[in-house]
């Protein structure tokens, strides 16, 4: 790139507009238009685009003239005409101003619901995420954009994808809405076997919630673009894991046959529990992942990676498939990724509405040993419906310490019901511990399950105060 595309900084980078008039489809009365990202600060790669008409594709060039450098610094600069585009941005004739889905970077993609707020990305394909060395990012090298009917309700890109171990070829149907939808259609093609393959990877942000408060050194009560993993496994069981932002890198693979979905979900939708009016952290999207077809053995695996500052994505789930994908081979995956604040991810058991973590023991009487108190509300279902004395339970296991003063009792505040329970470790070790728990009335399960993984402290730090 040129010195001074290269030196741009943040703020000069997002001053780059381009020009509305300029935006592919502009005036022809069709439902969208496509306007491009301006290589710079992140984003040197440049990528072909291309707009497919009846079947033929056209190369879309880069000129200057597209752009207003004005604020930028690059007013006056001879750019060449071959620098080429960062991303594309896709804009619904609802709303000409903002986007509702972008390509940009790597293989990252985002889209918005009704919401109109950005948040979690999801890409291409991750390659050996989470291990202990480089993890290595495929990009879409190239996109083709298929021009839309005038009366059409989605719009096609389609997008080639390359790295040193993998080619792969994907289409992208989308239909914005109040949950935008978008089918993914991918082929791909190894060059050599990939230890850590991550079908449609989400990549998300977690810095402090109400149940992991280690860097809640802002004044904002919480910043997280989405708090906790939700699967849907392929035997029926709903699950929901709350996300931390742990002290190091965390890894976990929940195995299963034939996922029915899996995502990075906002549940916390209340303003008053971020109060943020400039990221808007309540109104971030929910992602989604609807397999369609049977993807076979494997897992849904999480990583949590430690992060001081909101500004670094530290989250990513994906799906593993048990066989190890070698040269030569062809894997072919559909799915249908939903974006939004509601999607098909909620269950229709009891869910989660909140997780609370904090000093056990009993109040008013003196602590003698070391416990943690864990709190989760409930909420949906036919929880509103029960007696106040019906008798439910919580189900609750742990891997490891002793499970006391257990509880379950309505609370009006969510219509729904509260669970409460201490952990008190029973050595010295520092290794997590696996948490599980769901409520019930007799035999019927009235709840997804709750899973969680505490790291206890070292015996020097077991406070009682």
């Amino acid at each position: 790139m040129p010195p001074e595309v290269k030196a741009l900084d943040w703020d000069r980078y997002q001053s780059i507009r381009y020009r509305p008039e300029h935006a592919l489809w502009a005036g022809e009365g069709r439902p969208f238009t496509a306007r491009f990202f301006h290589l710079g600060l992140f984003f040197e790669d440049p990528v072909r685009i291309h707009e497919v008409v009846a079947g033929k594709a056209r190369p879309i060039l880069y000129d200057a003239s597209l752009f207003d450098h004005r604020k930028s610094g690059l007013a006056g600069v001879a750019l060449p005409s071959d620098l080429g585009f960062a991303g594309i941005r896709l804009l619904h004739r609802n709303d000409p101003e903002r986007d509702i889905v972008a390509f940009l970077g790597a293989s990252y993609f985002r889209a918005v619901g009704e919401e109109k707020q950005y948040g979690l990305s999801a890409r291409g394909l991750a390659v050996d995420t989470g291990m202990n060395r480089p993890e290595e990012f495929p990009r879409f090298t190239d996109f083709w954009i298929e021009s839309p009917a005038k009366g059409s309700d989605r719009v096609q890109i389609y997008a080639l994808l390359d790295s040193s171990s993998v080619a792969g070829a994907y289409r992208f149907a989308i239909v914005p809405g109040r949950t935008l939808v978008m089918d993914v259609d991918a082929a791909l093609y190894p060059r050599k076997e990939i230890e850590r393959i991550g079908i449609a990877p989400l990549t998300s942000m977690y810095q402090h919630g109400e149940n992991d408060k280690r860097m809640a050194n802002d004044w904002r009560p919480e910043i997280h673009d989405s708090d906790g993993l939700a699967l849907w496994t392929g035997s029926g069981e709903h699950i929901w894991r709350p996300l931390v932002n742990p002290e190091q890198l965390r890894f976990n693979a929940y195995a299963d046959q034939d996922p029915r979905g899996f995502g990075l979900m906002q549940r916390d939708r209340d303003f008053g529990h971020y109060q943020d009016d400039g990221a808007f952290y309540d109104r971030r999207p929910t992602l989604w992942v609807e397999p369609r077809g049977r993807w076979g053995k494997g897992s849904v695996q999480l990583v949590e990676i430690p992060t001081v500052d909101e500004t670094f994505d530290n989250i990513v789930a994906f799906w593993h498939p048990d066989e190890k994908p070698r040269a030569g081979d062809e894997l072919l995956y559909a799915y249908r990724l939903h974006w939004g604040a509601k999607t098909p991810g909620m269950p229709q058991l009891g869910h989660v509405r909140a997780t609370h973590v904090g000093i056990g023991g009993v109040i008013g009487k003196e602590r003698t040993y070391y416990a943690r108190r864990f709190v989760v509300d409930f909420s949906g279902g036919e929880l509103d419906k029960l007696a106040a004395n019906a008798g439910v339970e919580p189900v609750i296991t742990a891997s490891r310490g002793e499970i006391e003063i257990t509880s379950a009792r309505p609370l009006a505040a969510v219509s729904g019901y509260r669970a409460m329970f201490d952990l008190k470790p029973t050595d010295t070790s520092t290794d997590p511990i696996n948490l599980r728990l769901y409520l019930r009335l007799g035999r019927r399960t009235l709840t997804e399950t709750w899973l969680y993984q505490w790291t206890p402290p070292p015996p020097s730090k077991r406070s009682l105060r």
